[in-house]
């Protein structure tokens, strides 16, 4: 098990995320991995590609 600090807060460390209607996509915090890493910027200002309700598109 990873350590506590380093597991992603936004997915619990699954490395998935879920919108309200339960489509599950790829967690945009951690790209997928469920642990941060100290070398990932947080404060990454990638533009998201969504469809017209607003899920992500992978």
């Amino acid at each position: 098990m990873a350590d506590r600090d380093r597991v992603c807060k936004a997915c619990d460390g699954t490395g998935l995320l879920a919108d309200d209607e339960n489509w599950q996509y790829t967690c945009t915090v951690c790209n997928g991995d469920g642990i941060l890493e100290s070398r990932e910027n947080l404060d990454s200002n990638r533009i998201i590609n969504v469809d017209e309700t607003n899920r992500i598109l992978d």
